[in-house]
C-alpha cells in the first residue's frame, strides 16, 4: 500500500490537542437529535495504560462498546444468537476438518474513515501488531493460537492456527481482531490517547476532561461496507461517575438509554416507572462476578485456605442481601445457559459450613485467623460492589477463621495494573464474555498469558482439556472436557465464582431497537437504536 504515513503524538503531548480537535459535537445530522446512552463508568488513559481505545490494549466492556461501533472485524455476532456472521468479510470458513486453517474473502470497496482503502494487508497487520505489542492489559490471549497470516490477494486472508480451534470464528468477532489502518497505527507500540481510525458503521470522536473520556460522539459512516444497518445518524455515549446520576438524567430526558451498573433498587424503581415515559427490559445475562487469588501470596498460597473460603461463602445470602435477587448464585466459572456448565463448587463443597472450613484448615495445619486484604475497584462494576465486598468480609470474619480487611481502588486502570503485578492477595473481579462459549470462561484464566496474570498453572486444563475441547466443532461434544476443567478449578480454587448477572436496558419510550441493544456477549449494539416507530 502506497500511502502517506501518519505521525502520531505520544501521550504526554496528546491530551490537550485531542480535546481541542474533538470539540463539541452536539449536532444531530440527518437523523435528528442524537440518541444519548449513559454509561456509569469511565474510560481513562494512565501512564501504565495510555491507549484505552487502541484494540491492542482495550479489554473492558466500555472500551469494547466504543470499538465495536467504530472498528470493523471480519466477522460479527448476530442481532441475537451466537453464530458469527460476516461483516468486513464477504465470506469466511474453515478449509480443513481439524479447524486449523481459516480463510476469509473481504468485501469490495472497504475504506477507513480517513479515506484509505482497507485490504487484506491491513487485516494481517492488525493481527500481527496485536501479537507483537503483546500488551499485558490487552486481549492478545484471544489470538494466541494464530501461527501465521497469509494474504494471497488484496481480498483474501488465510489464518493458520498452531492448534485446532473451533472457537476461532467467534474470536474474530471481538475487538481483539479489529482491523486498523496499517498507516495510522504504529506497528510496534500503542496509539496513545483517544483517537480511533476505523471502518465500522460509525466514526467516533472523544471529548475528555484530563485523562478520562466524558463523551464519545458517533456519526454514521457513509463509507461503511458491512452487514450492519445504522438506524440513527448520531449516537452519543456520556460517561458518569455513578449510576444514580445517570438514572436522574434518564428520567428527565438528558440521556435516552442506560444498561449497566444499575443497583437493585434502581432496577426495581425503573421497572415500576409506569408514568415516566420509560421502558425497561430484563434479559438473561452471562456477566459473572468472582474472587481472584494470587496463589503465590503467603496468606492464600495453601489451597486449603482457598477451599475454606469456598466452604464459607454464602452466595444465596449475597444475592439476597446485596442484590435483592437481581443476581443468581453461581457455582462455576462457566455460567448457566452455556453448553458444558456444571455446578462444580456446589458438588464439591455443598451448602456453606463454617465447621467444614475449620476442619479443612485444621487438617492443613493452618493458623487461624487467616489475615489478608480483599481489594476491589470502586469505579468499574457499579455502586453495589462495595456492599458486596463488605458482605463477604462479614461472612468470612464472623467464623473467627479469617481476619479480612477491605480496600477500594478508584482507578480501574490502576487496579488492573496492580493486580497484574501481583500486588493484591485476593481481589474482586467481573467478567463479560468475549465470546458466548464456555471456553471463554476457562481458557482466559488458565495458562502462561492468562488475563489475570495469575501464577496458578494446571497442565491438565492447559495441555489436554482446552485443546481437546477446541477440536469439537459441535460444542456439545466438548461438554465433558469443560466439566472436568470446572471440577479441577473447584478443587484448586484459583478463582471463586460468586454470582451470575441479568441484563437490563432502561430507555425513554421513544427509543426503538432496545430489544436488540445487547448481543449474546452483553456487548452494546448502538447501531440498532432508533427513534420513533420500529420498522
Amino acid at each position: 500500500m502506497n500511502r502517506k504515513t501518519l505521525v502520531l503524538p505520544a501521550l504526554a503531548g496528546l491530551l490537550a490537542p485531542v480535546l481541542a480537535a474533538c470539540g463539541s459535537a452536539d449536532g444531530a445530522g440527518e437523523g435528528g437529535d442524537p440518541i444519548v446512552v449513559g454509561v456509569a463508568a469511565h474510560i481513562e488513559a494512565t501512564k501504565a495504560a495510555p491507549a484505552p481505545l487502541d484494540p491492542a490494549q482495550a479489554y473492558d466492556v466500555d472500551a469494547w462498546n466504543v470499538l465495536r461501533a467504530s472498528l470493523q472485524t471480519l466477522m460479527r455476532l448476530p442481532r441475537s444468537g451466537t453464530a458469527p456472521e460476516p461483516d468486513a468479510a464477504e465470506s469466511c470458513g474453515f478449509r480443513d476438518n481439524r479447524h486449523e486453517q481459516y480463510r476469509c474473502t473481504l468485501r469490495s470497496g472497504l475504506k477507513f474513515s480517513n479515506g484509505h482503502a482497507l485490504t487484506s494487508e491491513d487485516v494481517k497487520f492488525s493481527i500481527e501488531r496485536m501479537r507483537a505489542i503483546n500488551n499485558t492489559n490487552g486481549p492478545v490471549g484471544l489470538l494466541d493460537g494464530v501461527d501465521k497470516v497469509e494474504t494471497p490477494s488484496e481480498t483474501e486472508v488465510v489464518f493458520h492456527l498452531s492448534t485446532p480451534d473451533a472457537t476461532f470464528p467467534q474470536k474474530l468477532t471481538t475487538p481483539a481482531a479489529a482491523i486498523v489502518d496499517a498507516e495510522a497505527y504504529p506497528e510496534d507500540r500503542l496509539r496513545s490517547g483517544f483517537e480511533v481510525t476505523g471502518s465500522g458503521p460509525y466514526t467516533v470522536r472523544a471529548e475528555h476532561s484530563g485523562n478520562h473520556i466524558t463523551k464519545a460522539v458517533f456519526t454514521k459512516n457513509p463509507a461503511y461496507q458491512g452487514g450492519l444497518t445504522a438506524r440513527h445518524d448520531k449516537v452519543e455515549m456520556r460517561f458518569f461517575d455513578d449510576s444514580a446520576t445517570a438514572e436522574q438524567e434518564l428520567r428527565k430526558g438528558g440521556i435516552h438509554l442506560m444498561n449497566r451498573g444499575l443497583s437493585p433498587s434502581q432496577a426495581k424503581s425503573l421497572q415500576n416507572a409506569r408514568d415516566s415515559h420509560l421502558t425497561f427490559h430484563e434479559m438473561p445475562g452471562q456477566e459473572i462476578r468472582y474472587l481472584a487469588f494470587n496463589t503465590k501470596a503467603p496468606a492464600v498460597a495453601d489451597k486449603a485456605v482457598r477451599q475454606a473460603m469456598a466452604q464459607i461463602v454464602n452466595r444465596s445470602a449475597l444475592v439476597r442481601d446485596v442484590y435483592a435477587y437481581t443476581r443468581d448464585p453461581l457455582f462455576s466459572m462457566v455460567p448457566t445457559g452455556l453448553t458444558g456448565h456444571v455446578n462444580a463448587f456446589f458438588n464439591k463443597y455443598g451448602n456453606p459450613s463454617a465447621a467444614a472450613a475449620r476442619k479443612t484448615l485444621q487438617e492443613a495445619n493452618i493458623t487461624t485467623p487467616v489475615k489478608f486484604t480483599l481489594t476491589y475497584t470502586t469505579s468499574h462494576y457499579g455502586s453495589s460492589t462495595a456492599d458486596e465486598v463488605r458482605a463477604l468480609q462479614r461472612q468470612l470474619n464472623s467464623t473467627g477463621l479469617f481476619d479480612v480487611a477491605v480496600q477500594g481502588i478508584s482507578s480501574w486502570q490502576q487496579f488492573r495494573t496492580d493486580a497484574l503485578d501481583g500486588k493484591y492477595t485476593v481481589y474482586s473481579m467481573g467478567w463479560f464474555a468475549d465470546i458466548p462459549d464456555a471456553d471463554n470462561y476457562l481458557a482466559p484464566f488458565i495458562g502462561k498469558q492468562n488475563f489475570l496474570g495469575s501464577p496458578y498453572r494446571n497442565s491438565t486444563i492447559e495441555s489436554q482439556l482446552i485443546p481437546a475441547s477446541r477440536q469439537q466443532g459441535d460444542r456439545n461434544a466438548a461438554a465433558a472436557d469443560f466439566k472436568r476443567a470446572q471440577d479441577i478449578i473447584a478443587e484448586d480454587v484459583p478463582l471463586l465464582p460468586l454470582w451470575q448477572g441479568k441484563q437490563y436496558v432502561a430507555a425513554r419510550d421513544d427509543i426503538t431497537g432496545t430489544q436488540w441493544a445487547l448481543n449474546s456477549s452483553s456487548g452494546l449494539q448502538i447501531w440498532e437504536l432508533g427513534r420513533g416507530v420500529a420498522d
